[in-house]
């Protein structure tokens, strides 16, 4: 790989940077994310503050995060690098409550809530995982960034063929209606990100705002509900409050760890209120410390939108 900026550094607390940055990898062919070693070493092909970078952040023994830069934008990216490794997320006042949860928590305690900033670089995946299988919005998500991205800075040629950073807004809206639908994405979810992309600026800025505030204002766009609002604040806005409302599988699973029976997404978010303020951060580690609920029943099927 060709000369790098550096800079290390000692987190305000401990973190795990595989279950940190886990969030922002879209399926594992994710162009714009790569393991090298997987949750120690990772590449992210992004923009920053306009400029592309290549930006890789590693493990280091004793805690220590380092981070490399490549690109017009290194300098923003070492800048952005500790709060994308989860430097602002504060856990003080979660109190696990549960046992289970409280076991969880202590074996996951490097276990970070990202803040990339990017809200409209994070809305846009999200919007094609709405409604559909993951495996199918990541495939779609995958086939555009590689057609229309750009190479990400710095990479030596085994990884350049494979890595791109995600197309700007203005590519975004100039994708034909041909090409969304033979990546797989239908007109109802193609039509959103380009109506986002025409409001990418103002909806950046919401970075600027409280979490609450900036969810509020997301949720006032069109094709944005309190699922996609909840997904992006989770990844842009290092939200640990965020709870995936509306998710296909989230209530259930939530349902089966702490009463064994499926919950709906009112009797989740009732179960949830005693972790107002950290209700994110209480479902990952409901996940982490199980049961998971057992597969039974149809599973949602596939919906090939390329063959209408």
């Amino acid at each position: 790989m060709s000369d790098f900026t550096e800079r290390t550094w000692t987190p305000p607390h401990p973190t795990n940077l595989g279950s940190t940055l886990s969030a922002l990898q879209h399926g594992p062919g994710d162009p714009t994310f790569q393991w090298l070693t997987p949750g120690q070493d990772a590449l992210l092909a992004r923009r920053f503050d306009g400029q592309l970078a290549t930006l890789r952040l590693t493990q280091l023994p004793d805690g220590v995060l380092r981070a490399r830069a490549w690109g017009d934008g290194a300098s923003a990216a070492l800048d952005r690098a500790p709060e994308i490794c989860g430097a602002a997320d504060d856990s003080s006042t979660f109190m696990p409550l549960l046992p289970a949860i409280e076991d969880a928590h202590r074996r996951r305690d490097g276990m970070r809530i990202p803040r990339t900033g990017d809200v409209f670089a994070e809305l846009v995946p999200v919007i094609l995982e709405q409604k559909v299988l993951v495996e199918q919005a990541t495939a779609s998500y995958r086939r555009l960034v590689l057609r229309f991205g750009e190479p990400a800075p710095g990479l030596p040629p085994h990884l350049a063929a494979r890595m791109r950073v995600a197309p700007d807004a203005g590519t975004w809206r100039r994708i034909p209606s041909w090409v969304w639908h033979r990546a797989g994405v239908d007109p109802s979810r193609s039509r959103t990100v380009v109506q986002l992309a025409a409001r990418a600026s103002s909806i950046d800025r919401l970075a600027r705002l409280p979490a609450a505030d900036a969810r509020a204002r997301l949720e006032t766009l069109p094709g944005v509900g309190p699922w996609s609002s909840a997904e992006v604040a989770q990844r842009a806005l290092g939200d640990a409050d965020a709870v995936s409302v509306g998710d296909y599988h989230l209530r259930k699973h939530i349902g089966h760890a702490l009463e064994g029976r499926d919950y709906t997404d009112a009797e989740m978010v009732a179960a949830l209120e005693p972790w107002r303020g950290q209700r994110f951060r209480a479902v990952r580690l409901i996940l982490a410390a199980g049961p998971r609920r057992p597969r039974r029943g149809p599973r949602m099927g596939k919906v090939d939108y390329r063959a209408f």
